[in-house]
């Protein structure tokens, strides 16, 4: 039997697409087996949002060449769509192939140990209208499973390279998700969360007549059981209307639990970035969400360093996000992509002021998201089990809330999967709220 290692950068698209992957090896025969010295064969999963991102795809493919040097070292997805050319020259690389074609994988592979003759399979993307079919039957984590519903974005924002190397938006069939979810329901999975490249268009490139949107899907997934949470990737904040966000909240199994992607706090940054709403437009957003959930959990993403922010312009997204007061924040520093209109711009930022900018952010995020969690002290609340860990000789059973806000119970034992009320009344660690049973679990 054959040995197939993997490994996954970037997102949970990317992460879903990895298990999808895993499963059709194992379909055909092969082993799963970790990273390290053995494998037959090296998968990388590659991502190029950044070009961190990208540097570290190179280094785990030719990590994967010095493991075994007679293994199949394979490049896939995202930095392969933008770099095709470049890894072609690279002889570490036996078989690359480009999004839309992973689901390609095992038929690839069975080619090359047949004849070993290196391939390259990279479409253009960018006239791909076909949602790729992968599916997954199992997830790594038993309790939360993601849910890969879309590909592609239409955006363009400035900066962002990704609409070069996934194409257009393509949706996934509300019955193919459909079935899906109900097999990991019966798998035993309790929760499920939808993640796209760009959430908030699924169902968009579908003929008007059978047009189902991203809040009808959920309304399907809804009423499938066994499925006890539901819960979003990132949101365009455009979507957030007051149909949309009280369609979830009549939905007892959402979570709310809201990112919606910003980038700057200022406006002219976002004009210059090509985000199509405004700071105004964002904040009425917010606000409507808290109107209708009460207390939800606001995350967002933000850039430091955009070509052209000056001091006042980042005063002003500092100021911004004190005023929506977020419950976390993914700060990034600004990375020049090249082939994006932003890294042209003139006036590009210095590496030490992005950085300077970025440890004020993550500062600001600390002590913001401290004091979201801060606000459940002495209310009660609801945690899926996860995970057993040992704090001060003591043992607990580690979970989140639907919030997403970790907190660890005592007792339970193992129990994995259950579903435990209580109340949170204090702090079992940093940044881990203590919750003190009120109600037997849901089993």
């Amino acid at each position: 039997m054959r040995r197939a290692a993997f490994h996954t950068l970037g997102c949970k698209v990317n992460a879903y697409e990895t298990e999808a992957m895993e499963q059709l090896l194992e379909q055909a025969g092969y082993e799963i087996v970790p990273f390290k010295e053995g494998a037959d064969a090296y998968i990388i999963n590659t991502c190029s949002v950044t070009n961190v991102a990208d540097k570290k795809s190179r280094q785990m493919i030719h990590r994967a060449r010095k493991l075994n040097p007679d293994a199949v070292v394979v490049a896939v997805g995202c930095y392969v769509q933008a770099a095709g050319e470049e890894l072609r020259a690279d002889g570490t690389i036996d078989l690359i192939i480009g999004n839309n074609k992973k689901k390609d994988l095992a038929v690839l592979l069975d080619q090359f140990f047949a004849d070993r003759e290196k391939r390259s399979e990279i479409i253009d993307i960018g006239r791909e209208t076909e949602y790729e079919p992968l599916h997954v039957t199992k997830i790594a984590e038993h309790t939360r499973a993601f849910i890969k519903v879309q590909d592609g974005c239409n955006q363009f924002c400035s900066y962002c390279i990704i609409p070069y190397t996934r194409g257009r938006i393509r949706s996934r069939e509300p019955e193919d998700v459909a079935a899906e979810v109900e097999g990991l329901a019966r798998a035993g999975y309790r929760e499920i969360v939808l993640t796209g490249i760009h959430l908030s268009s699924y169902g968009l490139d579908f003929p008007e007549e059978r047009r189902v949107g991203l809040l009808g899907l959920i309304r399907r997934l809804h009423e499938i059981s066994g499925i006890e949470r539901i819960r979003l990737g990132s949101l365009e904040p455009r979507i957030v209307t007051r149909e949309f966000a009280e369609g979830l909240a009549a939905m007892e199994k959402v979570c709310p639990h809201f990112h919606l992607s910003l980038q700057s706090g200022c406006d002219a940054t976002l004009k210059r970035m090509n985000r199509h709403y405004t700071t105004a437009e964002y904040l009425e957003r917010c606000e409507l969400l808290r109107e209708v959930f009460g207390h939800p959990a606001i995350t967002t993403d933000v850039i430091v360093g955009f070509p052209g922010e000056t001091e006042e312009e980042f005063a002003q997204t500092r100021a911004f996000l004190e005023r929506v007061h977020f419950y976390e924040m993914h700060v990034f520093k600004y990375s020049r992509r090249a082939g994006t209109r932003a890294a042209v711009m003139p006036d590009q930022v210095p590496e030490p002021v992005k950085t300077r900018r970025s440890d004020e952010l993550l500062k600001l995020e600390r002590e913001l998201s401290a004091s979201y969690r801060d606000s459940f002290l002495g209310t009660c609340g609801e945690i899926l089990l996860e995970e057993e860990i040992t704090l001060d000789g003591k043992t607990y059973m580690i979970g989140h809330t639907k919030e997403y806000v970790r907190a660890a119970v005592e007792g339970f034992p193992g129990r994995k999967n259950e579903l435990v009320s209580g109340r949170f009344t204090g702090y079992a660690a940093d940044e881990i709220l203590l919750m003190e049973p009120l109600l037997e679990s849901k089993l």
